[in-house]
């Protein structure tokens, strides 16, 4: 039936609506699109099955309602003019089937950010595989730091910030392009609904085989993507992924090329980069002329060719460089990259959100850059849809170069990953072992957790990489670290 998924919106003027509903609030994304409605004079309310900290904690100072659990009569007390709904509702959760029956309009969250704050703005997309989070953030920040005044929604914690959104009042809107689906009724991805003027390309790899069958069914969605860019606008592509480059070929506006490499063939690469305590260093050069020397407090190739993105989509939009390096100077960085948690009794503690093999090769490259003495033990939960899968099983055994030690999570059971295609963590440490690097597994975390802190030595550095909490691994690991050297 036409109507079967009630009154979905797919666009609506700001100011249409006074009072949002938010349906699923208490995830990163909706709670702080949340916080963005509430900043920007809506009455906000939501819902969610279990709101705790820090969500919950955020939604109370910003002064929204949240409900709990799930049901219809969260409704009557919200009264909403309009009702988001996030992705991970499904079509049963009551609230929603409730939203439908009574006819109330809704739209998804990706739906209604690019209707009431991307329409009118110069819209800013940082989208591809790797590197979004730090890549937007950044991008933000520089415009930010040029007195532009931009808003932004990214996928993590700012620490320029101490948070994900800003509402400023300038022309542009930096925001995160998700590949994920949008809502039950539609599986596109999140980012088709962002109105990109001016996107950045950050690669194209196998990733999300929960909702992609395979590579050309993925990349299906970035063609899409790039061709939503319009002619005046400007799409900033990696040429270190061909297919990137070739997907590139149908975007109507502009196309700008970078790549790490010095020397390579791209609008913009670095020359004489290096990497010290303080971060990286490197000359820009763009299309054979040398801009500048570039100071980026933060380690790894994979960061200095994220900031040549940044460079060339600023440049797009008429700032100079001397503006962009003074926000690339000033980035703090984002929670879970490369974010040092604590250094006790001479043992250093990272945390990262690396889950792809590609992400964890280069973010172990990057630790070893900034702490070329000292012992890397690398510690790595696959938990993703994607990790916990057979798909990239040779990729994860050639991922932990660089690493003197790696430690490995065996995932538990997902219903999502059919039995025969899981990821055989046994073997990958067999074949890590065959290349000198000391491996091993837990089945459970408080045993990883033991072994990690009993074995580390002052001196090491512990990588600690997953895209979740890790059963909290890293809170246990610091307790125990604290209490085996005494340290506060």
């Amino acid at each position: 039936m036409a109507d079967d998924n009630g009154n979905v919106l797919e666009t609506i003027t700001p100011g249409a609506v006074r009072r949002i509903h938010l349906v699923g609030v208490a995830g990163t994304g909706m709670g702080s699109f949340a916080g963005m409605l509430k900043a920007a004079g809506y009455d906000v309310t939501g819902s969610d099955e279990n709101v705790y900290p820090p969500m919950s904690d955020m939604l109370r100072e910003w002064g929204i309602q949240a409900l709990t659990p799930y049901r219809p009569e969260n409704l009557d007390v919200a009264k909403p003019d309009l009702v988001i709904i996030g992705n991970v509702i499904r079509r049963v959760n009551p609230e929603a089937t409730a939203v439908r029956e009574r006819r109330i309009a809704q739209m998804s969250f990706p739906a209604a950010l690019g209707s009431l704050f991307l329409d009118r703005a110069h819209s800013v997309v940082v989208a591809g595989t790797h590197g979004k989070t730090t890549t937007s953030s950044l991008m933000a920040h520089v415009l930010v730091e040029a007195g532009k005044d931009p808003s932004f929604l990214v996928g993590g914690v700012t620490q320029n910030y101490s948070g994900n959104y800003r509402v400023g009042k300038g022309p542009h809107f930096v925001v995160e392009g998700d590949e994920y689906d949008t809502a039950y009724w539609d599986k596109g991805s999140k980012f088709l609904h962002y109105r990109p003027k001016t996107a950045i390309l950050t690669s194209v790899e196998f990733d999300h085989a929960d909702i992609f069958r395979d590579l050309p069914h993925y990349e299906s969605t970035f063609d899409k993507f790039v061709r939503l860019i319009p002619k005046d606008g400007r799409l900033v592509v990696c040429a270190a992924y061909p297919n990137a480059v070739k997907l590139a070929q149908a975007c109507q506006g502009q196309v700008i090329t970078y790549v790490a490499k010095e020397g390579a063939e791209a609008d913009y690469t670095p020359r004489n980069v290096r990497f010290g305590p303080e971060g990286a260093r490197f000359e820009v050069v763009e299309r054979g002329t040398v801009l500048g020397t570039a100071l980026l407090p933060l380690s790894g190739l994979h960061n200095v060719e994220n900031t040549l993105s940044v460079i060339a989509a600023a440049r797009g939009l008429g700032l100079s460089f001397e503006e962009i390096t003074k926000g690339l100077a000033t980035f703090r960085g984002v929670k879970r990259r490369q974010e040092v948690r604590a250094e006790i009794g001479g043992i250093l503690v990272v945390d990262d959100f690396a889950h792809h093999p590609t992400a964890v090769r280069e973010t172990i490259a990057a630790i070893r850059h900034r702490y070329p003495e000292r012992r890397l033990w690398a510690i790595f939960e696959p938990r993703s849809n994607t990790s916990r899968r057979n798909i990239h099983q040779e990729d994860y055994a050639h991922s932990f170069t660089g690493a003197t030690r790696a430690s490995l999570k065996v995932p538990e059971r997902h219903d999502k990953v059919p039995t025969g295609e899981e990821l055989d963590v046994p073997r990958v440490t067999e074949e890590l072992k065959s290349q000198g690097i000391a491996a091993d597994l837990a089945s459970d975390v408080p045993t990883l957790v033991e072994r990690v802190a009993r074995e580390s030595q002052p001196g090491d550095v512990l990588l600690v990489m997953s895209n979740g909490a890790f059963g909290g691994f890293i809170d246990k690991l610091l307790v125990a670290l604290r209490a085996r050297l005494g340290a506060q």
